[in-house]
C-alpha cells in the first residue's frame, strides 16, 4: 500500500511517500520570501507552492524509489490553513488522482499533527492526551483511536504560536520570531521578569492578555532606558517563554488529572520549542507521565504526518471524491 501525501497549508510545500505504514520519503521546501515581510503573505505563499509542488513531489517519489504506477492513493491537506495555499495542493492531488485513476484521501492538518507520533517509535498508547500548539491553534485533545479525537480544551482567542511571534515582533526580531525567542532564552534568566497568568475556565486558554501585558511592559521599560531590549534580550526572551510554557503546562496538568490519563504528547510547530520540551519532560517525570515528543522534522508542517493520517483512513476505506474543496477553517 503506497500513499503519496501532499501538504500545502501555509508556507511549506511538502510531499511524502508512505508504504505499508512506514515513511520512505519526506521532502519539504521552505518559502524564504516571507522573511522580508515579517510574516506569511498568502498570495506569495500560493505562488511559491505552484513553483515548488512538482519538483517536491518528483523528489519524494524518487527518494522512496516509487513510481506513479506503484501508488494506491493520493492524500492531501484539506484544511485548516491559508485557502490559496490549500487550493494548490488540493488541485494538484485531485488532478494526479484523476489522471492515475486513484482514490483521494482528505486529511485534517491538525489531526495529522497528532498522528505524527505514529511515524516513529515509541508510540503512545490509547487513550492519550496531546497538546497541539502552533501559530494558529492551541488545543488539548483526547485521542481514543487514530480516527477518534476529541478537543477538551482550546484557546478562546489567540494561539500560543501567535503569541511567540507577536512578542518577537515587539522585540524587533526578524520573522519567524518564535525560534529566535527560544534561542535567546537559553542564556537568559526565566525569572527576571514576571507577567500575569490568565485565569480561564476549565481547560481553555487565552493569550491575548499576555501579549498586551508584554507590550505595556516594554513601553514602560523603554521610556526609562531606550536600550533596554538590546541590554536584556536574553532575560526578556527567557521570561516570556517561561510564562507561555507555564500557561500551557498548567492546563495540561489539569487535563491529565481530570481524565486520569498519563500518556501525554505534544504536537505542532511550537512543540519544537526547547523550553516547552524540557519543561514537559521534567513535569512528566515528576508526575509519572509517559511523555512523547516528536522529532523536530515532524513538529513543523510536513507531508509525512499527512501520509500517516491517510494510512489510517485508507485502512477504513475513508476516501473522498473529486468534488472535494479545501477549507481555510475546518472542524477537528
Amino acid at each position: 500500500m503506497n500513499i503519496l501525501a501532499i501538504e500545502s497549508s501555509c508556507d511549506e510545500t511538502s510531499a511524502a511517500v508512505l508504504s505499508n505504514g512506514k515513511i520512505y520519503s519526506n521532502v519539504v521546501a521552505t518559502q524564504l520570501i516571507h522573511t522580508q515581510y515579517g510574516g506569511v503573505v498568502p498570495e506569495l505563499a500560493s505562488r511559491a507552492h505552484q513553483q515548488h509542488i512538482l519538483p517536491v513531489v518528483d523528489k519524494a517519489l524518487s527518494d522512496a524509489k516509487v513510481t506513479k504506477k506503484d501508488l494506491h492513493a493520493i492524500a492531501f491537506t484539506k484544511g485548516p490553513g491559508l485557502l490559496g495555499a490549500l487550493l494548490v495542493g488540493t488541485s494538484f492531488a485531485k488532478s494526479m488522482a484523476l489522471g492515475l485513476g486513484l482514490p483521494l484521501i482528505e486529511v485534517n492538518h491538525m489531526q495529522a499533527h497528532v498522528l505524527a507520533h505514529f511515524i516513529q517509535d515509541p508510540k503512545p498508547e490509547f487513550p492519550f492526551l496531546c497538546l497541539t500548539v502552533s501559530g494558529g491553534h492551541t488545543q488539548i485533545v483526547k485521542i481514543n483511536s487514530p480516527l477518534d479525537m476529541e478537543i477538551i480544551g482550546q484557546t478562546r482567542d489567540d494561539a500560543v504560536g501567535e503569541a511567540f511571534d507577536k512578542t518577537a515582533k515587539l522585540l524587533d526580531l526578524p520573522y519567524p520570531g518564535g525560534p529566535l525567542i527560544d534561542k535567546y532564552a537559553k542564556t537568559g534568566n526565566p525569572l527576571a521578569y514576571t507577567f500575569p497568568l490568565p485565569e480561564m475556565p476549565e481547560l481553555d486558554f487565552s493569550f491575548s492578555g499576555i501579549k498586551t501585558s508584554f507590550m505595556y511592559f516594554l513601553q514602560k521599560q523603554l521610556k526609562e532606558n531606550p536600550n533596554f531590549i538590546q541590554e536584556n534580550i536574553a532575560d526578556i526572551c527567557a521570561s516570556i517563554q517561561y510564562t507561555l510554557v507555564n500557561i500551557l503546562l498548567k492546563k495540561l496538568k489539569k487535563a491529565a488529572k481530570e481524565t486520569g490519563i498519563k500518556e501525554i504528547a505534544i504536537a505542532g510547530g511550537v512543540s519544537a520549542n526547547s523550553g516547552l520540551r524540557s519543561s514537559l519532560l521534567e513535569l512528566g517525570e515528576k508526575l509519572g507521565w509517559k511523555v512523547y515528543i516528536p522529532e523536530f522534522e515532524y513538529c513543523t508542517d510536513n507531508a509525512a504526518m499527512i501520509a500517516m493520517a491517510a494510512h489510517y483512513k485508507y485502512l477504513e476505506n475513508d476516501f473522498c471524491d473529486q468534488t472535494v474543496s479545501p477549507m481555510a477553517r475546518m472542524e477537528f
